[in-house]
């Protein structure tokens, strides 16, 4: 159902808003509130009072700000406390990110207290009150026209950043404070209605890789399910035997029960100070790896160039494992049939398959059971590290090659089913973000008016 327009419209002589309806007005940001760039840092300092510090994680993450939120602790003046004490209506952004389109996200402040304050890396929205409520500038500060805005005039290479005179210049279309409320009224209902079924697909999606996991960790220690067995022609005893292994448990009884060396190297390969400096390379390091996806990404460079840390060689059938760092469980494959040559971080341990099967061996290495054992010999709190050698000497349980591939073929089919479904999913959710994002945009610009739309409509929008 097409959404109403506004009867009549007006020139704006706004380049990126042409038109607004004719009792819309266009503002910048600085006549319509009280702009503040917080500079209360983390750091403790002893004649400070201690204050809960809202920071850019918490207004990224987070379209509300709650007093009951999981604020860091920190020390303030009492001047710096005046100055970025939150107050409810208040609309705060992020002024500084690593990536432009980070740049002025807003949340809303709706519940606060006397000790939670404005963090560094954020600008402090007060709005007048004659002017504009917070709500509203909230959703308009969403809405593509105007967050482009802050995109195009944030500076930086490496890392983007917004001065005041940039926060104050950018222009909004205001309405009236009555129309605002209905506006804001309208936006809530659809986001908290779009909101909900994006909750139970992520649910949904967070079942489906559970049971991808359980599928994974039953088939790699007690072997294909009847079903299966019978369509792959292996005829296999029942039985089982205790494996000696806590983490295996009861394995089938014609299952070896071997240490990870014996059926595979380990760091067999790596560059050398003495590699032709224009050795051309992929190079993968630990934040290139996914715990779901796998390798994610990679950098063309070349020997020269590469960071101390890339040596380690990877070939077509490997499997990495994060040794630093282990808690992030960065463990993956290795496809390369390309036959590039892909060269990952020291902080890898590269597993190479000898008398096992490659597919199989990436199966067993992603049991969250196996990546236990990984952690229980880590060694650190903060920067935990593995050495590989313990990794060779965690046992697995081994059926013949025939059972390993059969097993395998059978965790493609099965996975791949389950990452389509998760797929499919999670193109839903975009879906719902790229309709609710528009319905922002077009609400806050006067390109449809909310005032005349009826509850079916809401309803049935958000249904699409």
């Amino acid at each position: 159902m097409k959404l109403p327009s506004y009867p009549k419209y007006k020139l704006t002589g706004v380049k990126w808003l042409e038109e607004v309806p004719e009792n819309w007005e266009v503002y910048k940001l600085r006549n319509v509130c009280k702009i503040k760039t917080s500079n209360v840092d983390k750091l403790w300092k002893n004649d400070e009072q201690i204050v809960r510090l809202c920071n850019y994680v918490d207004v990224y993450k987070n379209d509300r700000i709650f007093s009951r939120m999981d604020f860091m602790s920190a020390t303030a003046t009492s001047e710096e406390i005046e100055r970025f004490r939150l107050q409810v209506d208040d609309v705060l952004i992020t002024k500084d990110s690593e990536t432009w389109n980070d740049i002025a996200v807003p949340a809303l402040v709706e519940e606060t207290a006397d000790d939670i304050v404005s963090g560094y890396h954020l600008a402090l929205l007060r709005p007048f009150a004659k002017l504009v409520n917070g709500g509203y500038l909230f959703r308009v500060l969403q809405s593509m026209p105007v967050s482009q805005q802050f995109h195009v005039t944030a500076n930086g290479v490496t890392r983007y950043g917004l001065s005041q005179s940039a926060i104050k210049s950018v222009q909004l279309p205001l309405p009236s404070l009555v129309e605002q409320a209905i506006i804001k009224n309208f936006l809530d209902h659809v986001a908290a209605k779009i909101d909900k079924l994006v909750a139970k697909k992520q649910i949904l999606i967070e079942r489906i890789r559970e049971k991808r996991i359980a599928l994974i960790s039953h088939a790699i220690t007690h072997g294909l399910p009847a079903d299966a067995t019978q369509l792959s022609d292996l005829s296999l005893a029942s039985k089982r035997k205790p494996s000696g292994i806590q983490w295996l448990g009861d394995i089938p009884e014609h299952w070896d029960v071997l240490r990870l060396k014996y059926v595979a190297s380990i760091n067999d390969e790596a560059l050398t100070e003495t590699t032709d400096p224009s050795f051309e390379m992929s190079y993968v390091d630990i934040g290139s790896v996914d715990p779901i996806r796998g390798i994610v990404s990679s950098e063309e460079m070349i020997f020269e160039d590469a960071p101390s840390r890339a040596r380690r060689i990877v070939r077509d059938g490997d499997t990495i494992i994060s040794t630093v760092r282990t808690y992030l469980r960065a463990i993956a494959p290795v496809r390369n049939p390309e036959k590039k040559n892909m060269i990952v971080s020291t902080g890898f341990a590269v597993v190479r398959p000898r008398e096992i099967s490659p597919r199989f061996l990436a199966y067993l290495l992603s049991d969250p059971r196996f990546v236990s054992e990984i952690m229980a010999r880590s060694v650190g709190v903060s920067y935990p590290a593995v050495n590989a050698a313990d990794i060779g000497n965690i046992s697995i349980a081994v059926p013949g090659r025939i059972e390993q591939e059969s097993i395998a073929e059978f965790l493609d089919r099965e996975t791949a089913r389950l990452d389509t479904i998760v797929s499919e999913v999670e193109i839903a959710i975009r879906r719902l973000g790229e309709y609710r994002n528009a319905l922002v945009t077009a609400a806050v610009t006067g390109k449809i008016d909310v005032r005349k739309v009826e509850q079916a409509v809401v309803d049935n929008g958000t249904e699409r």
